[in-house]
């Protein structure tokens, strides 16, 4: 008899109620032995952000989730509840397996198929920290920490331990953003580097994107940042059937929840036409993170087994003839009938959870790099509607009796001072780069202070950061034609 388990069951939006009533039928039906605490969250809360205080407590107190869609608003500034329970709970690791699955018609149907995403899931991008520096021009800041690195491919190779994978890819645009996916391919190397058994690689993001499509069952594990695994992620879920059939697993240090990751689908809300698959597969994960492997190995062969008959599957999984299809309740009823048989199709030893708990919670790795700082000068980003040549007049005379030099001036990245004028279109947003007369001396506070009051007088400064080296390396980038 399995042990009992707790868990807070999410059901969301659009057909997120009923895609969880059919799961928890069927999980019900194999034995799972699951006290459900049901609460409220998504676009039915009239609260911002649509997580209620009573939801988060519940959470936090169980440990255990099995979440629907939640609808996200576009723009306006409103944040996503999904994000919202990443980022609070510290749900570091974003666990996305792509698998062949039998009976799906898909251009990839005859290849063998089974590789895992692991995404770091709570910084890069989506850390949402974005400001309109002008009227028409907008900043999101990217942000990317070696601790949150690690541990993320602490977890990549954690996964590929516990499923007997041989390899894991580390994925980057470390070519272009030198210094933030720099860092993240070199805070996987050191992991790696402790990790001899398991074979590991680095392949930048695009070149990865093409190869996917081309030989996707050459990866096994590929470990990237939050926006590209936000990315590639979704490409996988299509090479395999789409999104309908996407589990997803968020896990931090004793906490984990557990996702389909299609959409509300309101379209189809209440119709029963709503396929369950991915939500029962999200289950699955679940109950394996839970020490119930021997269930969600019977509802596994009994997944399978239905999908291989092709009866009574939902519309978008029968085809576009329609034939042999059937309602939501129908394909739950089906799969349930087929509990006890087995699938040939279902890899041994499939879908073991990593360990995330080896990973520590506010684990901080400290770094011997930057142990020497000085100042190099100041990049001060401004406002101007004026020509160029205007611009640096301004700038200079804004610097005259500081310590610092008007070095350079960049527009979207483009150097367009010193130097002949490129012909290209500028907007009205400007790095104007300040280098100090005597590089390793740290600018007085007083300095920065003068040069925004006298810039201030021509144009509007938006911010500004320090530049820095770390011993004796520059901690910031150079403008393209520098």
């Amino acid at each position: 008899m399995p042990r009992r388990i707790r868990a807070v069951a999410l059901p969301g939006d659009g057909i997120g109620p009923e895609i969880m009533d059919a799961v928890q039928r069927m999980l019900a039906a194999a034995g799972a032995r699951i006290d459900w605490e049901e609460c409220e969250a998504g676009a039915g809360v009239a609260l911002p952000g649509g997580l209620p205080g009573e939801t988060m407590d519940a959470i936090a107190s169980a440990g255990l989730v099995l979440k629907g869609p939640l609808q996200t608003s576009l723009g306006g500034g409103g944040k996503s509840a999904n994000v919202t329970l990443r980022k609070h709970f510290e749900l570091f690791a974003n666990i996305r397996p792509a698998r062949r699955l039998p009976g799906v018609v898909t251009p990839y149907a005859d290849r063998d198929i089974d590789l895992v995403i692991v995404r770091e899931n709570v910084e890069d991008l989506y850390a949402g920290i974005e400001h309109m520096q002008t009227p028409d021009v907008a900043q999101c800041l990217k942000l990317i920490s070696r601790s949150g690195s690690r541990k993320i491919a602490e977890a990549a190779f954690a996964l590929a331990r516990a499923q007997g994978r041989s390899r894991v890819t580390c994925a980057s645009k470390a070519n272009i953003m030198k210094l933030s996916e720099g860092l993240f391919k070199e805070a996987f190397e050191e992991v790696a580097a402790a990790h001899p058994a398991i074979q590991s690689d680095h392949m930048i993001i695009d070149n990865l994107a093409h190869r996917l499509v081309l030989s996707p069952e050459s990866f096994d594990v590929i470990c990237t940042t939050n926006m590209n695994g936000d990315i590639i992620s979704d490409l996988t879920a299509g090479l395999v059937g789409g999104l309908g059939l996407a589990p997803s697993a968020n896990l931090g240090a004793g906490m984990a929840l557990f996702e389909a990751v299609h959409g509300s689908a309101p379209d189809i809300a209440g119709q029963g036409l709503a396929n369950p698959t991915a939500l029962l597969l999200a289950s699955l994960m679940m109950l394996r993170q839970a020490g119930l492997p021997s269930v969600a190995e019977r509802l596994e062969h009994a997944l399978y087994v239905t999908l291989e008959d092709g009866k009574e599957l939902t519309p978008d999984l029968a085809g576009p003839t329609g034939i042999d299809a059937g309602s939501t309740s129908a394909f739950t009823d089906r799969v349930i009938s087929n509990l006890g048989r087995r699938s040939k199709a279902v890899p041994s030893g499939s879908g073991g959870m990593p360990v995330v708990q080896e990973v520590a919670r506010g684990r901080v790795h400290a770094s011997t790099r930057g142990q020497v700082r000085s100042d190099a000068g100041i990049d001060v980003f401004v406002e101007f509607a004026g020509d160029v040549p205007s611009l640096v007049a301004g700038l200079k005379a804004a610097s005259a009796g500081l310590p610092l030099t008007l070095a350079m001036v960049s527009n979207r990245g483009l150097k367009v001072y010193p130097g002949a004028l490129p012909q290209a279109d500028f907007v009205d947003h400007w790095r104007c780069r300040f280098a100090s007369r005597a590089p390793g001396d740290e600018l007085p506070d007083g300095v920065l202070g003068d040069l925004l009051t006298r810039i201030s007088r021509f144009a509007r400064w938006c911010h500004v950061e320090r530049l820095q080296l770390m011993d004796g390396t520059p901690g910031f980038s150079v403008a393209q034609g520098q």
